[in-house]
């Protein structure tokens, strides 16, 4: 078992923050068969957008057939990150969870082929109706992105997942299609949005807009009279039908728990016309997908034609001057979306079919600001094609060169350079300017679209190629070995030269004692520089330093000087040679799915003031897909014990004042079924057993059953984070014991209020609490109690997992209640 104690020692180090060794960038390697496809697709100009409202909302094998097998050029614009959903995999939330979500969309993106890019809007969390979620995006905020996405993308098809109505079965969903639809039309009108045209886009009208109707869950949208594509089949070029690409793409989308089956076979599609010019016999009809689109550009496709024909799998670098060749006629051609586009397609075919490898490294995944940095390149034309390298630029540093390089001959070169003080840190541009409810605010609205920022640092690799000179752009990653999972590619990320953080980041003031936090800085340069902390007033809350220690530990002590239930936030800075700094905190985030994901944080701390009382100390916590409640429990100033399997037995059960279980326990552990027994029994003998929510859906099953009678998950929830709750037996103990449960505990909740609540009920559970979304019946299912033996059973949708993070005083003091259940005599 692990206990968990309150204070937590941190190790100061100077530039030593190491990755986990994740799998991230290796730079994408292309086979020869998958090169003719490349080469069939500059003799496609087609394109297709695909509009939703999530990562995971996309019909990723539609999206790899129209890719793939059409080769058109395929987008797929979502207009959140996924904030608000989820987390299988750990207990990242918020705009944190939109990180991990945005990379796996663009994981998912580089097997099915198609493009990614989203909109400011926020996944503020599940919506009933389109109305609150248009209202929360702000509308018209969101409509300007979509338009520029489309006038940028140039769509001739624009296809929506979802309709317009309830049959979406989620507000944010409902409200992308609508957003599409709308944007359809304002796209194309000169007078929407032309602020948008400084940027060098213009008005553009896409052929049709249709509905990519479903079947899943209750709602069967599909109909044989309407129009249908088979996208299940076999792709022999790629080894692989579409079904199993799809499985691929999908299963990328691991912190949701999409992993599916590959599939075989036939496979249909359907769409419902919904504007523009009818559908006919072809989803892109009336759109000239060749190079007759294109004036004067005759020349071009029979070039292309050629090149097809004479391709050679065992030598592709003999196609590279033919390939040369079409990059000069495709830039003689008028000024245009295709000639941009064809032009990136060719330049990228030139670099793989010559087999040219270019890239930077350095060794340290970190640099900082006003620091030096070695960059290491390393060029290898493996194919022996006609190259010369004349330059390599990195920002204010470039080397010129006139050097031939050899048949797969290494060419390296290091360069040591001093980072500009002035270069701004690598922050996701989305997240540069605090953020309003429902949307981010992006300054350069250029950014607008584009799925992530730009590398902290790009070099520029100048070379001849056949004659021709080219630009190739490569970030600068950190490159190491692993052990185990061998070479690896991550980002750089780029610091300033001191960070900070407050741990613990809450800390409940819960009586009239002292409670103690730190400040741990940390000196990310290599120079002697250092910062005194800065802290904000902080109101009612009284701050004592109580001084400096080893390891760039400051630390404070807390005191509430009233008792009035509320939250105060202290934001940091530091003081460098007089003058007040902006405080940064590094957060970083580690899969091994998806890069290392760096971002800052604006370092604050909550205080939280409230009359908390608790009743037992000793708390069982079986972990789930991830939360932070333990760390609440530990404020509240219970003692916490993480179980694991081999811990849930009936003499260790005993010593605990309550067990509760984490979020989706239920759905994650398979041992939960052969514990189920052992569970029932500590209640029986007087114990108390707390199941935060599980699901019961075709994403997650339970592994297990939860309470000791028959009840149900259902998907009932209250996403209204203000609704009325209200008491449905207002003296019933978990109302009133230790603290007394009012009107006042359930504001200033975020969110909502609860979700998968129960239903189906044993008449041997009580329920305690009733809420319902406007215009919408009473919910009864948040939280529900039975006596089973001398002891309790709970089982609550009430999402604690947001709350307690967050501060809400009320739920802090409705848990220590629903902890203390079995502790009051004569209840």
């Amino acid at each position: 078992m692990k206990i968990i104690y309150t204070k937590i020692f941190i190790v100061f180090c100077l530039f030593s923050l190491l990755p986990s060794g994740n799998v991230a960038q290796t730079p994408a390697s292309y086979t020869s068969a998958e090169i003719l496809l490349q080469l069939k697709k500059v003799n496609t100009l087609g394109s297709v957008l695909y509009i939703a409202a999530h990562p995971d909302d996309e019909n990723t094998r539609l999206l790899a057939y129209l890719s793939k097998e059409k080769l058109y050029r395929t987008g797929y614009l979502s207009l959140t990150r996924g904030d608000g959903g989820q987390n299988l995999i750990g207990d990242e939330q918020g705009i944190e969870l939109g990180l991990i979500r945005t990379q796996e969309l663009l994981a998912a993106r580089r097997i099915d082929g198609a493009e990614q890019f989203f909109t400011r809007a926020y996944d503020f969390g599940f919506s009933k109706t389109t109305e609150e979620a248009l209202h929360i995006w702000d509308k018209e905020k969101t409509l300007y992105d979509v338009v520029w996405v489309i006038r940028k993308f140039q769509p001739d098809v624009i296809i929506t997942r979802f309709p317009e109505d309830s049959r979406a079965g989620h507000g944010q969903h409902s409200g992308s299609a609508v957003l599409a639809h709308e944007a359809f039309k304002a796209a194309a009108d000169p007078n929407r949005f032309a602020e948008q045209f400084k940027y060098g886009v213009q008005p553009w009208q896409a052929k049709r807009i249709v509905w990519n109707t479903f079947n899943f869950g209750n709602t069967n949208a599909t109909s044989e009279d309407q129009y249908k594509i088979d996208v299940g089949v076999y792709n022999a070029i790629l080894g692989k039908g579409y079904g199993e690409i799809a499985a691929e793409s999908r299963s990328l989308h691991k912190s949701q728990g999409f992993g599916v089956a590959r599939s075989r076979g036939q496979a249909f599609e359907y769409f419902t016309f919904v504007e523009g010019e009818p559908i006919g016999n072809d989803l892109i009809n009336g759109v000239n997908t060749g190079w007759q689109r294109v004036q004067n550009a005759e020349k071009v496709q029979w070039a292309i034609d050629q090149l097809i024909a004479s391709y050679s799998v065992t030598n592709p670098e003999k196609s590279v001057p033919a390939l040369v060749n079409l990059y000069k006629e495709i830039a003689l051609l008028k000024e245009g979306n295709w000639k941009n586009q064809k032009l990136k397609e060719v330049q990228r075919l030139i670099e793989i079919c010559s087999g040219l490898w270019m890239e930077s490294t350095t060794n340290n995944p970190y640099a900082v600001l006003n620091d030096s940095i070695r960059f290491n390149f390393l060029l290898n034309n493996r194919l022996g094609t006609n190259i010369v390298l004349q330059k390599i630029s990195v920002g204010i540093f470039d080397t010129v060169y006139q050097q031939t390089l050899g048949t797969n001959r290494n060419f390296n070169f290091s360069k040591t350079i001093l980072v500009p003080a002035t270069k701004t840190i690598a922050q996701p541009y989305w997240l540069e300017q605090d953020m309003n409810e429902g949307s981010f605010n992006v300054g350069d609205l250029s950014q607008i679209g584009n799925p992530e920022s730009k590398p902290s640092f790009e070099v520029q690799f100048d070379v001849r190629i056949e004659g021709h000179d080219f630009n190739f752009t490569r970030p600068v990653l950190y490159k190491f070995t692993d052990p185990v999972k061998g070479e690896l590619y991550q980002p750089v990320t780029l610091l300033p030269a001191i960070t900070g953080r407050f741990e613990p980041s809450v800390v409940l003031l819960n009586s009239s004692q002292e409670k103690a936090f730190d400040v741990i800085e940390r000196v990310q340069s290599r120079s002697k520089v250092t910062g005194k902390p800065v802290l904000e007033n902080t109101g009612n809350v009284s701050i004592n330093f109580r001084g400096n220690f080893a390891n760039a530990t400051y630390s404070y002590g807390a005191k509430r000087t009233s008792a009035e239930m509320q939250v105060k936030t202290s934001r940091l800075s530091f003081e460098q040679n007089g003058k007040s700094q902006t405080a940064y905190e590094l957060r970083t985030i580690s899969y091994d799915h998806i890069p290392r994901l760096d971002y800052f944080h604006t370092p604050a701390i909550k205080l939280v003031t409230a009359d908390i009382k608790i009743v037992g100390r000793r708390i069982g916590y079986i972990e789930g897909a991830g939360d932070k409640v333990p760390d609440a429990l530990l404020q509240m100033g219970y003692e916490v014990i993480i179980l694991k399997e081999k811990d849930i037995t009936p003499s260790f059960l005993k010593t605990l004042d309550a067990v509760i279980t984490g979020i989706r326990a239920y759905n994650v552990h398979e041992f939960m079924n052969d514990k189920y027994e052992i569970l029932m029994e500590y209640v029986k003998e007087g114990g108390n057993l707390i199941a935060q929510y599980s699901t019961s859906n075709f994403v997650s099953s339970l592994k297990s059953k939860i309470g000791p009678y028959p009840f149900s998950i259902s998907r009932n929830r209250v996403t209204e984070e203000k609704a009325k709750i209200n008491f449905l037996n207002p003296s019933h103990i978990v109302l009133n014991y230790p603290n007394r449960i009012t009107d006042a505990d359930f504001d200033n909740w975020i969110q909502e209020r609860g979700i998968y609540f129960a239903a189906d009920l044993d008449p041997k559970y009580e329920t305690i609490l009733s809420m319902k979304d406007t215009g919408e019946q009473e919910q009864k299912g948040s939280l529900i109690i039975a006596e089973y033996g001398r002891g309790k059973f709970v089982y609550t949708g009430l999402v604690f997992f947001r709350q307690l993070p967050a501060g809400v005083p009320g739920a802090y003091r409705l848990l220590a209640n629903i902890i203390a259940l079995n502790k009051k005599k004569g209840f």
